[in-house]
């Protein structure tokens, strides 16, 4: 990871941390304290990518890209953290509003990074239609992810920790699509909205490269 890249991510996690303990002190209560382990969740797929860069090999690489692929989800899910807006009765709203923004921007940045640097490796190994399809796919199935995690409330660890009962709820979901349509609703709408910020971040990277150079 480039020094500046490294830095701007420190920036905006220093910038997470101050808003929060501002609120804190303004409001004076510590109701959003778990923000602060979410953000660490979002973080975790980001250090993996950056450890699955020193991989050559897709075999070896394999147990490292099913962790990335299971801690992946919690980088968007901070986006639904934004639900909590109006679940609070203690201090402005639009304190609240900043600050939970701040943490699920942050984390989404985290993400896509760590998407990002996944794909430029399956690009160097393979091709960059696979990177294209892995990519989209695990922004499709990290859907799927944020809606087990926010509204069924598993975590990236119950698959080792509750394996059966996780995956008897998986199971359920695809042998009955038509009795959970609010779950492939919302997979389908998520999972497209995550698509389509990622395409939008993509395509501003190179826009911005080449700015530089004419200058």
């Amino acid at each position: 990871m480039k020094s500046r890249v490294f830095l701007l991510n420190l920036l905006a996690c220093l910038w997470c941390f101050l808003v929060l303990k501002m609120r804190s002190f303004i409001v004076g209560h510590d109701y959003y304290t778990f923000m602060v382990w979410n953000l660490f969740l979002a973080a975790i797929p980001l250090g993996l990518s950056l450890a699955l860069r020193r991989m050559n090999r897709l075999l070896p690489a394999l147990p490292l890209l099913g962790m990335w692929l299971l801690f992946f989800p919690n980088a968007p899910y901070v986006l639904t953290d934004l639900m909590h807006l109006h679940k609070n009765p203690w201090g402005p709203v639009w304190l609240d509003l900043l600050m939970l923004l701040s943490f699920a921007l942050v984390s989404l940045w985290y993400g896509f990074q760590s998407l990002h640097i996944v794909q430029h490796w399956f690009a160097r190994k393979f091709s960059h239609t696979t990177a294209w399809c892995v990519s989209l796919g695990s922004l499709g199935l990290s859907g799927f992810g944020v809606y087990l995690g926010r509204f069924d409330r598993w975590n990236s660890w119950d698959l080792v920790h509750r394996p059966v009962s996780l995956l008897s709820r998986i199971a359920s979901y695809i042998l009955h699509p038509l009795a959970h349509t609010r779950t492939w609703g919302f997979t389908l709408g998520f999972g497209t909205l995550l698509i389509l910020a990622y395409l939008f971040w993509f395509s501003s990277a190179p826009a911005a490269a080449e700015s530089r150079k004419s200058e």
